[in-house]
Parts: structure tokens; C-alpha cells; sequence
């Protein structure tokens, strides 16, 4: 089979898994007493009511604990994406997918730059190097930090139980690398999404807007078509 053909085997299998766990999920609607598997990869599709070719687009894919030893569970980085449910706020400097979000939203003229935003850390290094108290830069980046998790919460996703030990060459890296080299777009001649389309059509990251995803890595690789065995494999037997 081709790419598109391959790209078309992987949609199918995502509505076998969206079946499989009786629908997508959004974020904002989701906390740690649901019940989610300890690992597993997750799989994030554009807002509502965005669609393309007749169906609502991946646009990111990721997974957790793939260095050898971490503890993190799958809850714990979703947690980290989605933000701090009682505040509406949230922490981009743990989580590579807010920060994503909160440049596109920048860079799209609806919110003003932050001095301190993706600076240092945490708060605290980020205010000693501005010479600023701690405070000011946690106000300045409530708002947009608010922002991003309302653009992220909003998002529908799914989950991919895969119970294996971390490292880099778990199963879930295997399915994490191979579903974003498949469905990047890093290469592929096409005509210019809009604001209207992509929020990530006004992200600063090369990377982000040639390969239509919210994602820094594997996007500009090649994957392997076997993957989709095993992608369907686990799926089953969810």
C-alpha cells in the first residue's frame, strides 16, 4: 500500500478504537478518578466542528515514561496537558503541547506576548532573571495559561491501553514515532492552511506548521508500515 492508503488503514483502526472505548473524551471533562490504564498513548484531534477530507484530523500524538525507570502514568500526562481543573490555569513549562499552543495563540494576534513565558524553569527562576517578583509573573501568565487550557480542554482524544515497562523502545514509543512520521505533513506539497482551519498555521515552529501537528519530533521521519499490525493488534485487545 501507499502512504494515503496507509494513512486511510489508520483511521479506520482509530474508529475501531474509538468504539472500543464507547467514545472520544475531552480534557476539560476529565479527571483522575475516571479510569485510565497506567500507560498507554493518546491521541488528540482538531476542535470540534474543524474537518478535513470529510473527518476531524489528528494532531497530536503522545506517550509518557520512555526513559527507563519514570513512574509517570498516562493520567499524570494528560493532567500536565490539561491544566489545573480548580484555577483554569496550568503549567506550559511541563508540558511541550501547551507551550505549543500558547505560541500559535500569540502569534495569531489574540493575545500579547509575555516577557517571561517559556523563560527559565518555573516561576521563581524566571522572575530572578527578569528581576521581577514571583507574583507579577504568575499574574501576567494566568490569562493565557486560562487560554490554552480552554483550546486544549476542548480538544476530543483518545487513549491506547499498553501496559509495557518504560523505555525508549516500548511499544507505545514504537506506535507514538511511526503514527506522527505517517500522518506528518512535514514533506508533503500542499496549499496553505488558514487561521480558520489550524490554530497551528500560526505556530512559530517550522515543524509544527509544515507537519500539521502539534508535535517537535519524528515529523519530518519515515515510518514503518508494520507498525500498523501491531497498532491494530493492540487495539483488539483493548
Amino acid at each position: 500500500m501507499n502512504r494515503a492508503d496507509d494513512i486511510e488503514q489508520y483511521y479506520d483502526l482509530l474508529n475501531q478504537l474509538e468504539l472500543k472505548l464507547g467514545g472520544k473524551r475531552k480534557l476539560s471533562d476529565c479527571d483522575g478518578r475516571m479510569d485510565w490504564p497506567k500507560r498507554g498513548v493518546y491521541i488528540f484531534f482538531d476542535s470540534p466542528g474543524v474537518r478535513q477530507d470529510s473527518r476531524t484530523r489528528v494532531v497530536r500524538i503522545g506517550t509518557h515514561a520512555l526513559k527507563s525507570g519514570s513512574n509517570r502514568t498516562l493520567w499524570e500526562r494528560l493532567s500536565q496537558h490539561k491544566g489545573v481543573a480548580k484555577s483554569g490555569g496550568g503549567n506550559h513549562r511541563g508540558s511541550i503541547f501547551r507551550l505549543l499552543v500558547r505560541n500559535a495563540l500569540i502569534h495569531s494576534g489574540k493575545h500579547v506576548p509575555i516577557q517571561s513565558w517559556g523563560l527559565e524553569q518555573d516561576h521563581g527562576k524566571a522572575a530572578k532573571e527578569l528581576g521581577i517578583d514571583k507574583d507579577l509573573v504568575k499574574s501576567e501568565e494566568f490569562p493565557l495559561e486560562v487560554a490554552v487550557s480552554q483550546y486544549i480542554g476542548n480538544m476530543p482524544f483518545l487513549w491506547l491501553r499498553i501496559e509495557d515497562e518504560p523505555g525508549p523502545e516500548s511499544l507505545r514509543g514504537i506506535i507514538e514515532r511511526n503514527s506522527i512520521a505517517l500522518l506528518s505533513q512535514f514533506d508533503v506539497p500542499r496549499a496553505p492552511l488558514t487561521h480558520v482551519d489550524w490554530l497551528g498555521s500560526f505556530s512559530d515552529r517550522e515543524r509544527v506548521q509544515r507537519s500539521r501537528l502539534w508535535n517537535n519530533n519524528h515529523v519530518y521521519e519515515s515510518y514503518d508500515a508494520e507498525f500498523l499490525k501491531l497498532f491494530e493488534r493492540l487495539i483488539q485487545s483493548q
